[in-house]
């Protein structure tokens, strides 16, 4: 962790670099506030990339920089160079990362810098843990599962993929209704090819069938929930009125007034042309409307 020195412009050290001011061109109507200590560092970072330099002191500045704007992706950029330059110890370096993720979990350019570190270290298997410590800071971050699916896609090991499944399954367990994981889900079983052991499509197909149906009876508002029903049925082409009997006792008619219900709705919407449907059977559904009223009265 970079300690805190005061300004670069009153470090002797750094008294061989000249800073460069941010051009503005025309002055701007609404200037960009910058605390000096941002101003400070950025003008030094200019300063060195003017002059190419890339050593200790270098990664010393850009984990100033970052830590004031982790969004300055030519720090990020620069930063990554100067440590391939010497060689660092890129363990050490994601271990920093391990803080910095966490502090800035929504922050692009923090997750793309530490896919690069774990190529040139090809170890994706401590990634995992990693990631599933910071699902605990915020369980639906997109940056956060985006990664986990580029770990998993990228690398494409057997022993990645072996505990997925129950791994997603447990963080449905945690919150039913996170559609990140509900995502994932539909990523690992039907996006990401043959497991091992699912080479069964239609038992596949039923297991995942069971699944949703349980978590629907749970909580029949889920519309996460709904839309991986209707996302497995379409990838694996499966006729909609095949769960006519499961979703009528979820449906109501649909109101003829203009006024929506006090009860949300999920509108299960089946195209008249959509497989072993005929017309009427089609308007018949299509008139449907998943209710979402809880299962139980709360007092």
């Amino acid at each position: 962790m970079e300690e805190d020195q005061g300004l670069f412009a009153d470090r002797p050290e750094w008294a061989d670099v000249v800073p460069i001011e941010q051009y503005e061109g025309a002055p701007p109507i609404a200037p960009i506030f910058y605390t000096p200590e941002y101003k400070d560092a950025t003008n030094y970072f200019r300063g060195i990339i003017k002059t190419g330099e890339k050593s200790p002191r270098v990664l010393d500045l850009t984990e100033n920089v970052i830590r004031q704007n982790p969004a300055h992706y030519s720090a990020w950029q620069y930063r990554y160079k100067t440590l391939i330059a010497l060689n660092a110890p890129l363990d050490a370096e994601l271990e920093l990362m391990d803080e910095l993720a966490v502090t800035y979990l929504k922050t692009y350019q923090v997750w793309h810098y530490r896919r690069l570190l774990v190529q040139q270290t090809n170890n994706p298997e401590p990634e995992l843990a990693f990631i599933a410590n910071a699902l605990q800071s915020d369980a639906k971050n997109y940056h956060t599962w985006s990664y986990r699916q580029w770990i998993l896609a990228h690398f494409n090991d057997d022993a990645l993929w072996r505990g997925e499944l129950a791994f997603v399954e447990h963080m449905l367990d945690s919150d039913l209704r996170n559609n990140s994981a509900w995502h994932h889900r539909f990523f690992v079983v039907f996006q990401s090819g043959v497991r091992e052991g699912d080479e069964d499509r239609d038992v596949v197909l039923r297991r995942e069938l069971t699944v949703v149906k349980t978590k629907i009876a749970i909580a029949p508002s889920n519309a996460s929930a709904w839309n991986y029903l209707r996302g497995m049925l379409d990838h694996s082409k499966t006729p909609y009125s095949t769960l006519r009997s499961f979703v009528a006792p979820y449906s109501v008619p649909h109101p003829e007034q203009h006024e929506a219900p006090l009860e949300m709705l999920w509108t299960l919407r089946i195209p008249s042309h959509h497989q072993g449907l005929n017309y009427h059977a089609s308007q018949q559904l299509n008139s449907w409307r998943i209710s979402m009223k809880p299962p139980v009265e709360m007092i």
